[in-house]
């Protein structure tokens, strides 16, 4: 099921996720959040951290998961909800599934690596075991402006970058014309 409005409270829980996303562009990772909530309680919270420890499964919403998972000292999340800025991957889509989360509210769509509904229905497949309810579109365009500013500066560094690269392989090449060689 998909809403296009949101309470409130969700809306209130999307902007901890926010925030989640914020602490990860503060510190370079990709802006994702995600918390999980536990009757009207944060339980888990989590950003990326991918890029700081070297490991290709800390996103959001593993951390988060995780956080959660020991808060209720149990695997399973049957009672919780889980809000993220960004739809999830594969291998967070695979976690929430078996952490069996019921619900989920994401932010916006990710065309490259989205398993919940641009690549793959993965939280919502009739052969799995757990099937998820989905709500997407809360405060979507927040959650698109972090990646889409995140990934431009990004490439404005790359960019600046090179130009730094070339310019000093010129001076370099420059200054081997300059020098006297030796005998």
């Amino acid at each position: 099921m998909r809403q296009m409005t949101y309470s409130s409270k969700e809306q209130h829980y999307m902007q901890e996720a926010l925030f989640e996303a914020d602490q990860a562009g503060i510190i370079g990772e990709v802006p994702i959040g995600a918390v999980i909530v536990h009757h009207d309680q944060i339980i888990g919270r989590g950003h990326n951290l991918r890029e700081h420890a070297n490991d290709a499964t800390l996103h959001a919403e593993i951390r988060a998961i995780e956080e959660a998972c020991a808060t209720l000292n149990s695997w399973r999340l049957e009672d919780c909800q889980l809000y993220v800025t960004i739809e999830p991957c594969l291998m967070c889509s695979g976690a929430i599934i078996n952490s069996r989360i019921p619900t989920v509210y994401y932010g916006a769509r990710d065309p490259k690596a989205g398993a919940v509904d641009s690549l793959y229905q993965t939280l919502t497949d009739d052969r799995l075991n757990h099937r998820v309810t989905v709500y997407e579109g809360l405060l979507a365009k927040e959650s698109g402006e972090r990646m889409v500013g995140f990934f431009k500066a990004a490439r404005q560094r790359q960019k600046a970058a090179k130009k730094a690269r070339q310019a000093a392989k010129k001076a370099a090449a420059e200054k081997s014309l300059d020098s006297p060689e030796k005998s």
